[in-house]
C-alpha cells in the first residue's frame, strides 16, 4: 500500500525530532500502522536550516499553504505554536480535507472548541498527545485507557521549567531570582519564561485535560492561574519541616455543583510520589471510581519525547484514515451532542486546605488573637509551627514566624480571615498563602 504522506508545518527542536524519529523507526512504526508513513514536504520560514534538516530529497518551502494545497498530502502537522497564524493554518488544513496532528496546547486551550467543531464537519481528524506533557500518554489514557470511569480528579506536574526550579530551591536553599537565572543558562526556561513561570503554559494543558476528563468544553478563560514568582526558599524549607514539598499542580476536580480548574503552587505530601518528582520531569495523577489512583511519570518536553507523541497520533490517524469518522474516538473522548454544561467554578468556591505563614511581632497574644480569627471564620487548624525570635535573627530577632495549616474550608471564607488577619498590626509582613492538596 502505498505510504501516508504528511506534511510538516514547522521544523525546530520538536519538528527535526518528528522527522528524525520517523525515519529511524519507519520500519517498526510502519509494522504497527500497518502502511508506511512519510514526511514528504516541510514548510518552514527558514528554508535553508529545513534543508539542511532533511535533506535533499525532501520538498521543502516557506509558504504552508503551499502544503495544505497539495493534493497529495493526507495529514498536516502544526508544530509553528502560538494562537495567531497556526490557528489559520489548522482551519484551512481541515477545511481542505486534512487530517491535522498538533502539539498547540495553547491554540487548542482558546480555540478548541472550534477546531474541533470545523474537524467534526469535515470528517477528518485532529490529534493532540504532543500537547501535554510531551512524551507521556496522557491523552490516551484519559480518552481511552480510563474510559470506563467516572473521572473524580486530575492532578499534574505539568511543566518541566518550573519542576526544575522549585526542585533546586529545595535542594540547594537558593531563591526563585537566582535559580531562574541558572535554569536559562542551562536552556531548561526560555528568555522570557513568562508563560513558564506564571503558570499560563500549565494552565493550557490543565484546560484540555479537564475537557477531556470530564467531557466539558474547553474553557481556558475560566480557569484560575498563579505562578511560582512569589515563592521563597524559606517557605519551601518551612514546608519541608511539616512533611510536604512545594510543587505547581495543573488541577481539574470535579464537584456536584461544577468543576474546579486551577494552576497555582501547591504544597503535596513528601510521602506522594508526585511529590518526588525532579529536576524537568513531568507527572500526572488521575483519579477514577474503578480503577483508583494512577500516576503518569515521564519526560513532559524535548525533541525526541515529544516526537515520540506526534508519531504515536500519526499512527493512530493511519490506522482510522478509511474508517467511518462516526466510529472515531471523539476529541474530547465523549460524543459532541454529550458534552456537559457543568460549570467551571470561581475561585472563591474552590475547597482545600492551606499554608500559611505570617510574621509577626513576637509578643504575648498574637497566637490567640490569628486562632481566634480562624475560629470565627469556621476554619479548623490542622497544625501550627512557631519559629523562635532568635532563629529568624538579626534585626529582625524581635519578630517570629508563624506557620499554620488549615483544613479544607472555601476558598472565600479563608479570603475574609487573611484580611482581618492582615490589619492586626501585629502582623508585620504580607501574609503567604499557599494551598495544600493531599491527593489521596
Amino acid at each position: 500500500m502505498k505510504p501516508i504522506q504528511v506534511g510538516l508545518l514547522g521544523i525546530g527542536v520538536v519538528g527535526t525530532g518528528t522527522f528524525n524519529v520517523l525515519r529511524r523507526n519507519q520500519s517498526e512504526i510502519e509494522r504497527r500502522a500497518g502502511r508506511g508513513i512519510e514526511i514528504t514536504m516541510v514548510a518552514d520560514l527558514d528554508v535553508a536550516r529545513a534543508r539542511a534538516s532533511v535533506g535533499p530529497d525532501i520538498t521543502v518551502v516557506s509558504d504552508a499553504r503551499a502544503v495544505i494545497a497539495n493534493p497529495d498530502i493526507d495529514i498536516v502537522i502544526e508544530l509553528i505554536g502560538g494562537y495567531g497564524i497556526a490557528k489559520t493554518l489548522v482551519l484551512e488544513a481541515i477545511a481542505a480535507g486534512k487530517h491535522v496532528v498538533t502539539a498547540n496546547k495553547a491554540l487548542l486551550a482558546v480555540h478548541g472548541t472550534e477546531i474541533f467543531a470545523a474537524a467534526s464537519a469535515k470528517g477528518v481528524m485532529v490529534a493532540f498527545e504532543a500537547a501535554v506533557a510531551g512524551g507521556i500518554p496522557i491523552i490516551k489514557a484519559l480518552r481511552e485507557g480510563l474510559t470506563a470511569n467516572r473521572i473524580d480528579w486530575i492532578a499534574g506536574i505539568i511543566n518541566g521549567t518550573t519542576n526544575f526550579i522549585l526542585s533546586e530551591m529545595r535542594s540547594k536553599g537558593l531563591d526563585f531570582e537566582v535559580v531562574l537565572k541558572e535554569a536559562q543558562r542551562l536552556g531548561y526556561a526560555e528568555a522570557d519564561p513568562t508563560f513558564d513561570i506564571e503558570g499560563v503554559d500549565a494552565a493550557h494543558k490543565a484546560t484540555i485535560m479537564s475537557a477531556i476528563a470530564f467531557g466539558i468544553p474547553v474553557q481556558f478563560d475560566k480557569a484560575y492561574v498563579e505562578g511560582i514568582t512569589k515563592l521563597s526558599s524559606q517557605d519551601i524549607k518551612y514546608a519541608e519541616q511539616l512533611g510536604y514539598r512545594i510543587k505547581l499542580l495543573g488541577i481539574a476536580k470535579r464537584r456536584p455543583e461544577g468543576i474546579e480548574l486551577r494552576v497555582h503552587p501547591s504544597l503535596v505530601p513528601s510521602k506522594r510520589l508526585i511529590a518526588n518528582v525532579e529536576g524537568a520531569m513531568n507527572a500526572v495523577m488521575v483519579q477514577g471510581d474503578a480503577v483508583g489512583t494512577t500516576l503518569y511519570y515521564g519526560k513532559g518536553a524535548g525533541s525526541e519525547p515529544t516526537a515520540s507523541a506526534v508519531i504515536a497520533d500519526l499512527v493512530d490517524i493511519t490506522r482510522l484514515h478509511t474508517a467511518d469518522a462516526a466510529q472515531r474516538v471523539p476529541h474530547l473522548a465523549f460524543q459532541p451532542d454529550a458534552m456537559s454544561d457543568l460549570p467551571i467554578l470561581p475561585m472563591a468556591d474552590v475547597v482545600t486546605s492551606y499554608y500559611l505563614r505570617l510574621r509577626v511581632a513576637d509578643q504575648t497574644g498574637v497566637l490567640a488573637k490569628v486562632t481566634g480569627i480562624l475560629a470565627d471564620a469556621e476554619i479548623s487548624i490542622d497544625a501550627v509551627l512557631q519559629r523562635e525570635a532568635d532563629e529568624v535573627g538579626g534585626a529582625d530577632a524581635n519578630q517570629t514566624d508563624l506557620i499554620i495549616l488549615s483544613h479544607d474550608c472555601a476558598e472565600a471564607r479563608m479570603d475574609v480571615a487573611l484580611a482581618r488577619m492582615q490589619a492586626l498590626t501585629t502582623v508585620l509582613q504580607p501574609i503567604v498563602r499557599i494551598r495544600k492538596e493531599e491527593l489521596a
